[in-house]
């Protein structure tokens, strides 16, 4: 396998923007919980291993029990988690796959659940770990043991 561009070394400047992204996610007030859940669901999806294995550790390390990390691509047909937490997943998968928009249905269950203010914050961190799994899945980022 071809090693690839480390685009942080690369494009310094740019990498930073990122990661100023997700600084002002960490500390928007959005529930760590929350935050896991978009992170490692994104992941999954976008086939970042990278990332999952990152996020999932994160998970782990801020008390997240581990049959929810298990049985996250599962969350439709568990009672493991909340209203709230099911209104974060579908829009993550919505805006994740976003060739086919979100949802009126879905948009309007995370609205009512979430307000305008957390919602956006929610949006952010879809958005950006989708930008950091595009890195990882294109760069050949693979993970650390």
């Amino acid at each position: 396998m071809q090693e690839r561009i480390k685009i942080g070394s690369v494009n310094p400047e740019g990498y930073r923007s990122l990661l100023a992204v997700k600084n002002y996610i960490q500390k928007s007030g959005i529930s760590v919980i929350h935050l896991n859940l978009i992170e490692i669901r994104a992941s999954q999806l976008n086939g970042c291993s990278f990332c999952i294995d990152v996020h999932t550790k994160a998970a782990r390390a801020t008390g997240e029990a581990e049959n929810r990390i298990y049985l996250l691509q599962q969350w439709r047909e568990l009672d493991l988690f909340s209203e709230e937490e099911k209104a974060i997943l579908s829009l993550t998968e919505q805006i994740t796959q976003i060739a086919m928009g979100v949802s009126a249905e879905v948009y309007s269950k995370a609205l009512n659940l979430l307000g305008e203010e957390y919602l956006s914050k929610i949006m952010l961190a879809i958005i950006s770990i989708n930008a950091w799994n595009r890195i990882g899945v294109s760069t050949l980022l693979k993970p650390v043991y």
